[in-house]
Protein backbone atom coordinates (compact mmCIF):
# COMPACT_ATOMS: atom_id res chain seq x y z
CA UNK A 1 0.00 0.00 0.00
CA UNK A 2 1.13 3.53 -0.67
CA UNK A 3 2.32 5.64 2.28
CA UNK A 4 -0.44 7.19 4.36
CA UNK A 5 -1.54 10.43 2.64
CA UNK A 6 -1.10 13.64 4.56
CA UNK A 7 -4.65 14.44 5.66
CA UNK A 8 -5.44 17.12 8.22
CA UNK A 9 -7.43 16.28 11.32
CA UNK A 10 -9.95 18.90 10.22
CA UNK A 11 -10.65 17.07 6.95
CA UNK A 12 -10.88 13.75 8.78
CA UNK A 13 -13.38 15.23 11.24
CA UNK A 14 -15.40 16.81 8.41
CA UNK A 15 -15.54 13.46 6.61
CA UNK A 16 -16.82 11.77 9.77
CA UNK A 17 -19.45 14.51 10.15
CA UNK A 18 -20.45 14.05 6.49
CA UNK A 19 -20.95 10.33 7.08
CA UNK A 20 -23.09 11.03 10.15
CA UNK A 21 -25.10 13.58 8.11
CA UNK A 22 -25.66 10.94 5.43
CA UNK A 23 -26.94 8.64 8.18
CA UNK A 24 -29.34 11.32 9.41
CA UNK A 25 -30.48 11.78 5.81
CA UNK A 26 -31.30 8.07 5.72
CA UNK A 27 -33.76 8.50 8.60
CA UNK A 28 -35.33 11.59 7.04
CA UNK A 29 -35.54 10.61 3.38
CA UNK A 30 -35.75 6.81 3.51
CA UNK A 31 -37.58 6.10 6.76
CA UNK A 32 -39.75 9.18 7.19
CA UNK A 33 -40.45 10.35 3.63
CA UNK A 34 -40.09 6.93 1.98
CA UNK A 35 -37.74 8.20 -0.75
CA UNK A 36 -35.55 5.10 -0.71
CA UNK A 37 -34.42 4.91 -4.32
CA UNK A 38 -33.85 8.70 -4.73
CA UNK A 39 -31.86 8.89 -1.49
CA UNK A 40 -29.69 5.87 -2.30
CA UNK A 41 -29.08 7.19 -5.82
CA UNK A 42 -28.12 10.68 -4.65
CA UNK A 43 -25.93 9.32 -1.84
CA UNK A 44 -24.04 7.06 -4.24
CA UNK A 45 -23.55 9.80 -6.84
CA UNK A 46 -22.42 12.36 -4.23
CA UNK A 47 -19.93 10.07 -2.53
CA UNK A 48 -18.57 8.65 -5.78
CA UNK A 49 -18.02 12.23 -6.94
CA UNK A 50 -16.16 12.97 -3.69
CA UNK A 51 -13.97 9.90 -4.14
CA UNK A 52 -13.09 10.97 -7.70
CA UNK A 53 -12.27 14.52 -6.61
CA UNK A 54 -10.08 13.33 -3.73
CA UNK A 55 -8.24 10.87 -5.97
CA UNK A 56 -7.37 13.74 -8.32
CA UNK A 57 -6.24 15.89 -5.41
CA UNK A 58 -4.37 13.13 -3.57
CA UNK A 59 -3.17 10.30 -5.85
CA UNK A 60 -2.97 7.07 -3.88
CA UNK A 61 -5.81 7.87 -1.50
CA UNK A 62 -7.97 5.13 -3.01
CA UNK A 63 -5.47 2.51 -1.89
CA UNK A 64 -5.28 4.14 1.54
CA UNK A 65 -9.07 3.99 1.87
CA UNK A 66 -9.09 0.31 0.92
CA UNK A 67 -10.00 0.42 -2.78
CA UNK A 68 -7.22 -2.03 -3.60
CA UNK A 69 -6.70 -5.55 -4.87
CA UNK A 70 -3.18 -6.40 -3.71
CA UNK A 71 -4.45 -7.77 -0.36
CA UNK A 72 -7.79 -9.11 -1.67
CA UNK A 73 -6.91 -12.78 -1.06
CA UNK A 74 -5.48 -12.01 2.37
CA UNK A 75 -8.67 -10.29 3.51
CA UNK A 76 -10.87 -12.88 1.79
CA UNK A 77 -9.22 -15.66 3.82
CA UNK A 78 -10.17 -13.78 6.99
CA UNK A 79 -13.72 -12.90 6.00
CA UNK A 80 -14.81 -16.10 4.20
CA UNK A 81 -15.10 -18.34 7.31
CA UNK A 82 -17.12 -15.63 9.06
CA UNK A 83 -19.41 -15.40 6.03
CA UNK A 84 -19.99 -19.15 5.87
CA UNK A 85 -20.86 -19.34 9.57
CA UNK A 86 -23.15 -16.31 9.21
CA UNK A 87 -25.10 -17.87 6.32
CA UNK A 88 -25.63 -21.10 8.26
CA UNK A 89 -26.88 -19.11 11.27
CA UNK A 90 -29.22 -17.07 9.05
CA UNK A 91 -30.99 -20.21 7.86
CA UNK A 92 -31.12 -21.71 11.35
CA UNK A 93 -32.67 -18.54 12.79
CA UNK A 94 -34.94 -18.12 9.76
CA UNK A 95 -36.26 -21.66 10.11
CA UNK A 96 -36.88 -21.21 13.83
CA UNK A 97 -38.69 -17.90 13.26
CA UNK A 98 -40.43 -19.05 10.08
CA UNK A 99 -39.20 -15.91 8.31
CA UNK A 100 -37.48 -17.43 5.28
CA UNK A 101 -38.86 -15.61 2.25
CA UNK A 102 -36.71 -16.70 -0.70
CA UNK A 103 -37.77 -15.76 -4.23
CA UNK A 104 -36.16 -14.78 -7.53
CA UNK A 105 -35.97 -11.23 -6.13
CA UNK A 106 -32.87 -12.23 -4.20
CA UNK A 107 -30.85 -12.65 -7.42
CA UNK A 108 -30.75 -8.96 -8.48
CA UNK A 109 -30.24 -8.02 -4.82
CA UNK A 110 -27.14 -10.23 -4.64
CA UNK A 111 -25.85 -8.45 -7.75
CA UNK A 112 -26.79 -4.86 -6.87
CA UNK A 113 -26.47 -4.80 -3.10
CA UNK A 114 -22.67 -5.32 -3.03
CA UNK A 115 -22.35 -1.94 -4.80
CA UNK A 116 -24.35 -0.21 -2.05
CA UNK A 117 -22.56 -2.40 0.50
CA UNK A 118 -19.16 -1.18 -0.71
CA UNK A 119 -20.33 2.42 -0.40
CA UNK A 120 -21.55 1.74 3.14
CA UNK A 121 -18.31 0.05 4.15
CA UNK A 122 -16.28 2.90 2.71
CA UNK A 123 -18.35 5.47 4.60
CA UNK A 124 -18.80 3.84 7.98
CA UNK A 125 -15.76 1.59 8.29
CA UNK A 126 -13.36 3.43 5.98
CA UNK A 127 -14.03 7.06 6.80
CA UNK A 128 -15.27 6.75 10.39
CA UNK A 129 -13.03 3.96 11.72
CA UNK A 130 -10.09 4.75 9.43
CA UNK A 131 -10.10 8.48 10.13
CA UNK A 132 -10.57 7.93 13.85
CA UNK A 133 -7.58 5.60 13.83
CA UNK A 134 -5.32 8.05 11.97
CA UNK A 135 -6.18 11.27 13.78
CA UNK A 136 -3.02 13.09 14.86
CA UNK A 137 -4.72 14.33 18.00
CA UNK A 138 -7.33 12.73 20.25
CA UNK A 139 -5.97 9.21 19.75
CA UNK A 140 -8.40 6.40 20.52
CA UNK A 141 -7.77 2.71 21.12
CA UNK A 142 -8.66 0.30 18.34
CA UNK A 143 -11.19 -1.40 20.61
CA UNK A 144 -13.04 1.87 21.24
CA UNK A 145 -12.95 2.82 17.56
CA UNK A 146 -14.34 -0.56 16.53
CA UNK A 147 -17.08 -0.48 19.18
CA UNK A 148 -18.23 3.07 18.41
CA UNK A 149 -18.16 2.45 14.67
CA UNK A 150 -20.19 -0.74 15.10
CA UNK A 151 -22.64 1.10 17.35
CA UNK A 152 -23.09 3.81 14.71
CA UNK A 153 -23.58 1.23 11.97
CA UNK A 154 -26.12 -0.66 14.03
CA UNK A 155 -28.09 2.46 14.98
CA UNK A 156 -28.31 3.47 11.32
CA UNK A 157 -30.57 0.42 10.81
CA UNK A 158 -33.03 1.40 13.57
CA UNK A 159 -35.95 0.61 14.09
CA UNK A 160 -35.45 -2.90 12.66
CA UNK A 161 -33.98 -4.64 15.69
CA UNK A 162 -32.74 -7.74 13.89
CA UNK A 163 -30.88 -5.47 11.46
CA UNK A 164 -29.50 -3.37 14.31
CA UNK A 165 -28.15 -6.48 16.02
CA UNK A 166 -26.87 -8.09 12.82
CA UNK A 167 -25.11 -5.01 11.47
CA UNK A 168 -23.60 -4.24 14.88
CA UNK A 169 -21.97 -7.69 15.01
CA UNK A 170 -20.94 -7.43 11.36
CA UNK A 171 -19.34 -4.03 11.93
CA UNK A 172 -17.45 -5.28 14.99
CA UNK A 173 -15.82 -7.92 12.80
CA UNK A 174 -15.35 -5.63 9.81
CA UNK A 175 -13.85 -2.88 11.96
CA UNK A 176 -11.26 -5.32 13.27
CA UNK A 177 -10.46 -6.59 9.77
CA UNK A 178 -10.26 -3.08 8.28
CA UNK A 179 -7.83 -1.77 10.86
CA UNK A 180 -5.74 -4.89 10.27
CA UNK A 181 -5.78 -4.91 6.45
CA UNK A 182 -7.79 -2.27 4.60
CA UNK A 183 -9.88 -3.60 1.73
CA UNK A 184 -13.41 -2.30 1.17
CA UNK A 185 -13.99 -4.51 -1.88
CA UNK A 186 -14.06 -7.75 0.12
CA UNK A 187 -16.15 -6.21 2.88
CA UNK A 188 -18.52 -4.57 0.40
CA UNK A 189 -19.14 -7.81 -1.49
CA UNK A 190 -19.76 -9.78 1.69
CA UNK A 191 -21.87 -6.95 3.12
CA UNK A 192 -24.08 -7.14 0.05
CA UNK A 193 -24.38 -10.91 -0.03
CA UNK A 194 -24.83 -11.37 3.72
CA UNK A 195 -27.18 -8.40 3.91
CA UNK A 196 -29.32 -9.72 1.07
CA UNK A 197 -29.55 -13.19 2.61
CA UNK A 198 -30.26 -11.69 6.02
CA UNK A 199 -33.29 -9.83 4.62
CA UNK A 200 -34.74 -12.92 2.94
CA UNK A 201 -34.05 -15.37 5.77
CA UNK A 202 -34.00 -13.72 9.21
CA UNK A 203 -35.91 -10.49 8.61
CA UNK A 204 -38.42 -11.89 6.13
CA UNK A 205 -38.45 -8.71 4.05
CA UNK A 206 -38.05 -8.14 0.30
CA UNK A 207 -35.73 -5.14 -0.29
CA UNK A 208 -36.14 -5.38 -4.08
CA UNK A 209 -39.88 -4.91 -3.69
CA UNK A 210 -39.38 -2.11 -1.15
CA UNK A 211 -37.01 -0.10 -3.35
CA UNK A 212 -38.10 -0.99 -6.89
CA UNK A 213 -41.68 -2.09 -6.18
CA UNK A 214 -43.37 0.33 -8.54
CA UNK A 215 -41.19 -0.86 -11.40
CA UNK A 216 -41.96 -4.55 -10.83
CA UNK A 217 -45.64 -4.36 -11.73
Amino acid sequence: MNPTPIISDKRRQLEICAVVSTGIGKFVFMDWLGWKLPFISVAIIAWVAYVIIRQRQEPGILSYWGFRTDNFKEVLRIVLPFGIVAVVLFFIVGCSLNTINLSWHILPILILYPIWGTIQQFLVIGLVAGNSKDLERNKFSNALIIFLTALLFGLLHYPFYWLVAGTFVLALFYGYVYLKARNVYVMGIFHGWLGGLFFYTVVGRDPLQEVFGKFLH
